[in-house]
Protein backbone atom coordinates (compact mmCIF):
# COMPACT_ATOMS: atom_id res chain seq x y z
CA UNK A 1 0.00 0.00 0.00
CA UNK A 2 3.08 2.25 -0.10
CA UNK A 3 2.25 3.50 -3.60
CA UNK A 4 -1.14 4.85 -2.53
CA UNK A 5 0.30 6.66 0.50
CA UNK A 6 3.57 8.16 -0.75
CA UNK A 7 4.08 11.92 -0.59
CA UNK A 8 7.80 12.39 -1.29
CA UNK A 9 11.08 10.53 -1.47
CA UNK A 10 14.69 10.75 -0.44
CA UNK A 11 17.20 10.05 -3.18
CA UNK A 12 20.69 9.38 -1.86
CA UNK A 13 19.60 10.93 1.43
CA UNK A 14 18.27 14.17 -0.11
CA UNK A 15 14.55 15.05 0.02
CA UNK A 16 13.17 15.13 -3.53
CA UNK A 17 9.74 15.42 -5.21
CA UNK A 18 8.05 12.27 -6.51
CA UNK A 19 8.61 13.33 -10.14
CA UNK A 20 12.41 13.02 -9.73
CA UNK A 21 13.94 10.87 -12.47
CA UNK A 22 16.15 8.14 -11.05
CA UNK A 23 19.54 6.96 -12.27
CA UNK A 24 21.23 3.61 -11.86
CA UNK A 25 22.68 3.21 -8.39
CA UNK A 26 20.40 5.76 -6.68
CA UNK A 27 19.30 4.80 -3.16
CA UNK A 28 15.63 5.64 -2.67
CA UNK A 29 13.54 5.98 0.48
CA UNK A 30 9.78 6.46 0.05
CA UNK A 31 8.06 8.82 2.51
CA UNK A 32 4.40 8.04 3.23
CA UNK A 33 1.53 9.74 5.05
CA UNK A 34 -1.59 8.08 6.43
CA UNK A 35 -4.06 10.35 4.61
CA UNK A 36 -2.17 10.72 1.33
CA UNK A 37 -3.56 9.33 -1.92
CA UNK A 38 -2.69 9.31 -5.64
CA UNK A 39 -3.56 12.39 -7.69
CA UNK A 40 -3.92 12.90 -11.46
CA UNK A 41 -0.54 14.65 -11.72
CA UNK A 42 1.17 11.32 -11.05
CA UNK A 43 0.07 10.06 -14.46
CA UNK A 44 2.41 12.54 -16.16
CA UNK A 45 5.55 11.03 -14.61
CA UNK A 46 4.63 7.39 -13.84
CA UNK A 47 6.92 5.28 -16.02
CA UNK A 48 5.35 1.81 -16.21
CA UNK A 49 2.00 0.86 -17.68
CA UNK A 50 1.17 -1.07 -14.52
CA UNK A 51 1.72 1.99 -12.33
CA UNK A 52 -0.42 4.18 -14.58
CA UNK A 53 -3.19 1.57 -14.64
CA UNK A 54 -3.23 1.37 -10.84
CA UNK A 55 -3.32 5.17 -10.52
CA UNK A 56 -6.23 5.39 -12.99
CA UNK A 57 -8.09 2.61 -11.15
CA UNK A 58 -7.69 4.40 -7.82
CA UNK A 59 -8.76 7.77 -9.25
CA UNK A 60 -11.80 6.23 -10.95
CA UNK A 61 -12.98 4.69 -7.68
CA UNK A 62 -12.42 7.96 -5.81
CA UNK A 63 -14.21 9.92 -8.52
CA UNK A 64 -17.21 7.59 -8.37
CA UNK A 65 -17.57 7.85 -4.60
CA UNK A 66 -17.16 11.63 -4.60
CA UNK A 67 -19.55 11.98 -7.54
CA UNK A 68 -22.07 9.79 -5.71
CA UNK A 69 -21.99 12.06 -2.64
CA UNK A 70 -22.17 15.22 -4.76
CA UNK A 71 -25.03 13.82 -6.85
CA UNK A 72 -27.09 13.14 -3.73
CA UNK A 73 -26.54 16.70 -2.50
CA UNK A 74 -27.42 18.24 -5.86
CA UNK A 75 -30.57 16.15 -6.28
CA UNK A 76 -31.74 16.83 -2.75
CA UNK A 77 -31.30 20.55 -3.44
CA UNK A 78 -33.19 20.30 -6.75
CA UNK A 79 -36.13 18.50 -5.07
CA UNK A 80 -36.79 21.29 -2.58
CA UNK A 81 -38.69 23.56 -5.01
CA UNK A 82 -41.04 20.58 -5.51
CA UNK A 83 -41.68 20.41 -1.76
CA UNK A 84 -39.72 17.17 -1.48
CA UNK A 85 -36.47 15.74 -0.17
CA UNK A 86 -34.69 12.53 -1.09
CA UNK A 87 -36.00 10.88 2.06
CA UNK A 88 -39.58 11.52 0.93
CA UNK A 89 -39.27 9.80 -2.45
CA UNK A 90 -40.93 6.40 -2.11
CA UNK A 91 -39.41 3.11 -3.18
CA UNK A 92 -42.15 2.73 -5.80
CA UNK A 93 -41.52 6.20 -7.24
CA UNK A 94 -37.82 5.36 -7.55
CA UNK A 95 -38.61 2.01 -9.18
CA UNK A 96 -40.89 3.67 -11.73
CA UNK A 97 -38.28 6.33 -12.50
CA UNK A 98 -35.43 3.81 -12.89
CA UNK A 99 -37.50 1.40 -14.99
CA UNK A 100 -38.67 4.11 -17.38
CA UNK A 101 -35.07 5.17 -17.99
CA UNK A 102 -33.46 1.75 -18.08
CA UNK A 103 -31.14 2.52 -15.17
CA UNK A 104 -30.15 -0.18 -12.69
CA UNK A 105 -29.90 1.70 -9.42
CA UNK A 106 -30.20 5.01 -7.59
CA UNK A 107 -26.44 4.90 -7.16
CA UNK A 108 -25.99 5.13 -10.93
CA UNK A 109 -28.31 8.16 -11.04
CA UNK A 110 -26.41 9.92 -8.25
CA UNK A 111 -23.05 9.24 -9.92
CA UNK A 112 -24.34 10.51 -13.28
CA UNK A 113 -25.57 13.72 -11.63
CA UNK A 114 -22.28 14.19 -9.81
CA UNK A 115 -20.39 13.75 -13.08
CA UNK A 116 -22.64 16.19 -14.90
CA UNK A 117 -24.12 13.52 -17.17
CA UNK A 118 -27.64 14.22 -15.87
CA UNK A 119 -29.09 17.53 -14.74
CA UNK A 120 -30.48 17.41 -11.19
CA UNK A 121 -33.38 19.76 -12.04
CA UNK A 122 -34.62 17.33 -14.70
CA UNK A 123 -34.21 14.25 -12.48
CA UNK A 124 -35.99 16.08 -9.65
CA UNK A 125 -38.92 16.98 -11.90
CA UNK A 126 -39.30 13.38 -13.10
CA UNK A 127 -39.06 12.00 -9.56
CA UNK A 128 -41.63 14.53 -8.37
CA UNK A 129 -44.00 13.40 -11.11
CA UNK A 130 -43.46 9.75 -10.18
CA UNK A 131 -44.08 10.59 -6.53
CA UNK A 132 -47.28 12.46 -7.41
CA UNK A 133 -48.57 9.44 -9.31
CA UNK A 134 -47.80 7.23 -6.31
CA UNK A 135 -49.25 9.41 -3.56
CA UNK A 136 -51.85 11.44 -5.42
CA UNK A 137 -50.30 14.74 -4.32
CA UNK A 138 -51.90 17.80 -5.91
CA UNK A 139 -50.02 19.24 -8.87
CA UNK A 140 -49.80 22.65 -7.20
CA UNK A 141 -47.65 22.56 -4.07
CA UNK A 142 -45.94 25.20 -2.01
CA UNK A 143 -42.31 25.19 -3.12
CA UNK A 144 -39.45 25.55 -0.68
CA UNK A 145 -36.27 27.53 -1.32
CA UNK A 146 -33.72 25.26 -2.93
CA UNK A 147 -30.97 26.25 -0.50
CA UNK A 148 -27.30 26.42 -1.39
CA UNK A 149 -24.73 23.65 -1.64
CA UNK A 150 -22.00 24.43 0.90
CA UNK A 151 -18.47 24.44 -0.53
CA UNK A 152 -15.40 23.67 1.59
CA UNK A 153 -12.92 23.69 -1.28
CA UNK A 154 -11.59 20.27 -0.30
CA UNK A 155 -14.36 18.01 -1.63
CA UNK A 156 -12.05 16.28 -4.11
CA UNK A 157 -12.33 15.61 -7.83
CA UNK A 158 -16.14 15.92 -7.96
CA UNK A 159 -16.05 19.60 -6.98
CA UNK A 160 -13.44 21.78 -8.66
CA UNK A 161 -12.55 25.41 -8.05
CA UNK A 162 -12.31 26.99 -11.51
CA UNK A 163 -8.76 27.79 -12.57
CA UNK A 164 -9.91 30.70 -14.74
CA UNK A 165 -11.08 32.86 -11.82
CA UNK A 166 -9.62 31.07 -8.75
CA UNK A 167 -12.49 31.68 -6.28
CA UNK A 168 -11.56 32.00 -2.61
CA UNK A 169 -13.77 32.17 0.51
CA UNK A 170 -15.41 35.58 0.66
CA UNK A 171 -15.94 35.75 -3.11
CA UNK A 172 -19.57 35.53 -4.29
CA UNK A 173 -19.68 32.21 -6.14
CA UNK A 174 -21.86 30.11 -8.39
CA UNK A 175 -21.59 26.45 -9.40
CA UNK A 176 -21.81 25.06 -12.91
CA UNK A 177 -22.41 21.40 -13.72
CA UNK A 178 -19.89 20.44 -16.39
CA UNK A 179 -20.62 17.28 -18.33
CA UNK A 180 -18.26 14.51 -17.31
CA UNK A 181 -16.46 16.77 -14.82
CA UNK A 182 -18.87 17.36 -11.94
CA UNK A 183 -19.42 20.70 -10.24
CA UNK A 184 -17.15 23.62 -11.10
CA UNK A 185 -17.21 26.67 -8.81
CA UNK A 186 -16.68 30.15 -10.29
CA UNK A 187 -16.66 33.72 -9.06
CA UNK A 188 -20.14 35.03 -9.91
CA UNK A 189 -18.89 37.59 -12.45
CA UNK A 190 -16.42 35.27 -14.17
CA UNK A 191 -16.56 35.59 -17.98
CA UNK A 192 -17.12 31.82 -18.18
CA UNK A 193 -20.39 32.25 -16.28
CA UNK A 194 -21.47 35.06 -18.59
CA UNK A 195 -20.91 32.78 -21.59
CA UNK A 196 -23.18 30.15 -20.01
CA UNK A 197 -26.15 32.47 -19.48
CA UNK A 198 -28.15 30.40 -21.97
CA UNK A 199 -27.61 27.22 -19.92
CA UNK A 200 -29.00 28.24 -16.55
CA UNK A 201 -30.27 24.69 -15.93
CA UNK A 202 -26.61 23.84 -15.29
CA UNK A 203 -26.18 26.57 -12.68
CA UNK A 204 -26.18 25.56 -9.01
CA UNK A 205 -26.57 27.85 -6.02
CA UNK A 206 -23.46 27.43 -3.85
CA UNK A 207 -22.04 29.15 -0.78
CA UNK A 208 -18.80 28.88 1.15
CA UNK A 209 -18.94 26.72 4.24
CA UNK A 210 -18.28 29.03 7.22
CA UNK A 211 -15.46 26.90 8.61
CA UNK A 212 -12.73 25.51 6.35
CA UNK A 213 -9.25 24.18 6.95
CA UNK A 214 -7.36 24.68 3.72
CA UNK A 215 -5.43 27.25 1.70
CA UNK A 216 -6.60 28.52 -1.68
CA UNK A 217 -4.51 29.49 -4.69
CA UNK A 218 -4.89 33.01 -6.06
CA UNK A 219 -2.83 34.83 -8.68
CA UNK A 220 -1.85 38.49 -8.52
CA UNK A 221 0.04 40.71 -10.98
CA UNK A 222 2.27 43.39 -9.50
CA UNK A 223 3.56 46.21 -11.70
CA UNK A 224 6.77 47.69 -10.29
CA UNK A 225 9.43 50.19 -11.19
CA UNK A 226 12.61 48.41 -12.21
CA UNK A 227 15.25 48.34 -9.52
CA UNK A 228 17.65 46.10 -7.67
CA UNK A 229 16.02 43.90 -5.02
CA UNK A 230 12.40 44.75 -5.92
CA UNK A 231 11.37 41.11 -6.36
CA UNK A 232 12.88 40.22 -2.99
CA UNK A 233 11.07 43.10 -1.25
CA UNK A 234 7.70 42.15 -2.75
CA UNK A 235 8.22 38.48 -1.86
CA UNK A 236 9.19 39.47 1.68
CA UNK A 237 6.01 41.56 2.05
CA UNK A 238 3.93 38.57 0.96
CA UNK A 239 5.72 36.22 3.35
CA UNK A 240 5.26 38.62 6.27
CA UNK A 241 1.49 38.20 5.89
CA UNK A 242 1.85 34.40 6.21
CA UNK A 243 1.11 33.68 2.58
CA UNK A 244 2.98 30.94 0.73
CA UNK A 245 4.33 31.75 -2.73
CA UNK A 246 3.61 28.83 -5.07
CA UNK A 247 4.96 30.29 -8.29
CA UNK A 248 6.67 33.46 -9.56
CA UNK A 249 7.02 34.83 -13.08
CA UNK A 250 8.16 38.13 -14.58
CA UNK A 251 7.49 40.21 -17.69
CA UNK A 252 10.21 42.80 -18.29
CA UNK A 253 9.19 44.30 -21.62
CA UNK A 254 7.61 47.50 -20.26
CA UNK A 255 10.73 49.52 -19.47
CA UNK A 256 11.07 51.18 -16.99
CA UNK A 257 8.50 48.81 -15.43
CA UNK A 258 8.26 45.09 -14.82
CA UNK A 259 5.21 42.95 -14.08
CA UNK A 260 5.59 40.23 -11.47
CA UNK A 261 3.17 37.29 -11.46
CA UNK A 262 2.68 35.57 -8.10
CA UNK A 263 0.54 32.53 -7.36
CA UNK A 264 -0.11 32.67 -3.62
CA UNK A 265 -1.92 30.63 -1.01
CA UNK A 266 -4.43 32.44 1.20
CA UNK A 267 -7.18 31.39 3.59
CA UNK A 268 -9.83 33.79 2.31
CA UNK A 269 -10.52 37.20 0.82
CA UNK A 270 -9.65 38.99 4.07
CA UNK A 271 -6.24 37.31 4.12
CA UNK A 272 -5.69 38.32 0.49
CA UNK A 273 -6.57 41.95 1.33
CA UNK A 274 -3.87 41.97 4.02
CA UNK A 275 -1.34 40.64 1.52
CA UNK A 276 -2.27 43.27 -1.06
CA UNK A 277 -1.95 46.08 1.49
CA UNK A 278 1.50 44.83 2.48
CA UNK A 279 2.63 44.68 -1.16
CA UNK A 280 1.34 48.21 -1.83
CA UNK A 281 3.64 49.50 0.89
CA UNK A 282 6.70 48.47 -1.15
CA UNK A 283 7.88 51.83 -2.62
CA UNK A 284 8.47 50.54 -6.15
CA UNK A 285 4.99 49.00 -6.52
CA UNK A 286 2.85 50.91 -9.05
CA UNK A 287 -0.25 48.73 -9.35
CA UNK A 288 -1.67 45.37 -8.24
CA UNK A 289 -4.20 43.31 -10.16
CA UNK A 290 -5.86 40.13 -8.97
CA UNK A 291 -6.10 37.77 -11.94
CA UNK A 292 -9.60 36.29 -11.76
CA UNK A 293 -11.04 36.38 -15.21
CA UNK A 294 -12.24 39.98 -15.12
CA UNK A 295 -8.77 41.34 -14.24
CA UNK A 296 -10.21 43.83 -11.75
CA UNK A 297 -7.56 46.34 -10.52
CA UNK A 298 -7.07 46.67 -6.76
Amino acid sequence: DVGNRCVACRVNGELMPLRTELRNGDQVEIITAAHASPNPAWLSYARTGKARAQIRHFLKNVQQEESLALGERLLNQALRPHGLSLGQISHFAWERFLRDRGVRSRRDIFIDIGLGKRLPVIVARRLSQAQDMETGRPDVIKPKPAGAILIRGSEGVAVQLAKCCQPIPGDPIIGVIRKGQGLEVHVHDCPTIQRLRGERSRWVDVEWEPAHDRLFDVTIRVMTQNGRGVLARVASAIAEENSNIQNVGMDGDQVPYSTLHFTLQVTDRIHLARVLRAVRRVPEVVRIIRSKGDQTPH
